[in-house]
């Protein structure tokens, strides 16, 4: 039996730039399932994007998921990607197993923790304040650069990955210290700064955008300090789900949230178009 990819609606143009397609998945020319093709809004026409993949129960578990994937990167190689992703949700063991089997890498994932009613203490010495415009300009040019190099170490070339940088900050801070719903934090334990929290209030939720413990600092525990700031920050805000991101391999990070109770929610992969 042949699995092959038939067209189901023109080509799309998005407003953002992006194009995407859905194809039904076909087995000798019946429709058994659908697949829907776009490339990435965050990381540029040269990365493809798997944003639906749907087999028929009947169909299930005979490899049209898999033929039906590879199919939809020839796709995106002929719209010259070089690159090809897919976001798994937590759960989706069926999917883990798909993306296991292509040859997908695990490059980030998302987590999330639902926030009791009563904001964690700070440990004895530490406070938080305000960043000053002078720091932020400091810290601005410091986690652009480390932003753009998380990326180019994922196995993104340099050119998408600072053109990448950019355009996030520029879209997250349009007004730079001044973006409304923006918090930048500093923390001091007993009169010395050992780290930097940014965070987002969105519309139902809080987001850590970026922690960081200052490198002389660093293994004493103001992570987690930072952390339990986030989330006093998230709670005086009216949030009670806190947020966040983490790279593959930043294995102390994960470590620390996971002893905090966050979980993950959904796991971003990819792989190279050779």
């Amino acid at each position: 039996m042949t699995t092959t990819l038939r067209p189901a609606e023109p080509l799309q143009q998005q407003a953002d730039g992006t194009r995407s397609r859905r194809y039904q998945v076909c087995v000798n020319s019946r429709p058994v399932g659908e697949i829907r093709l776009g490339t990435s809004p965050s990381l540029g026409a040269s990365v493809a994007r798997i944003l639906t993949l749907r087999i028929a129960e009947p169909d299930r578990r005979r490899g049209r998921g898999t033929v039906a994937a590879l199919a939809a990167e020839e796709v995106a190689r002929g719209w010259g990607c070089t690159h090809i992703e897919i976001v798994v949700p937590a759960g989706a063991e069926a999917v883990l197993r798909l993306v296991d089997v292509l040859g997908y890498t695990l490059r980030n994932r998302g987590m999330g923790k639902r926030l009791g009613a009563t904001p964690p203490a700070l440990p004895p010495g530490s406070h938080a304040r305000p960043m000053t415009p002078a720091e932020y300009d400091a810290w601005e040019e410091y986690e652009s650069e480390r932003y753009a190099r998380d990326w180019i170490e994922l196995g993104v070339p340099e050119a998408v990955a600072r053109a990448k940088s950019r355009r996030d900050h520029e879209t997250l801070l349009p007004h730079g210290l001044g973006t409304e719903d923006m918090l930048f934090s500093v923390l001091e334990h007993e009169g010395t700064r050992v780290g930097t929290l940014w965070v987002a209030l969105q519309d139902a939720e809080a987001f850590v955008f970026d922690v960081e413990t200052d490198t002389a600092h660093r293994g004493r525990g103001h992570g987690r300090t930072l952390m339990l700031l986030a989330e006093r920050q998230a709670l005086a805000a009216g949030r009670s789900v806190l947020a966040l991101n983490v790279f593959a391999g930043n294995a102390p990070a994960e470590r620390l949230y996971e002893s905090l109770g966050y979980e993950t929610t959904q796991r971003a992969f990819s792989k190279p178009l050779l």
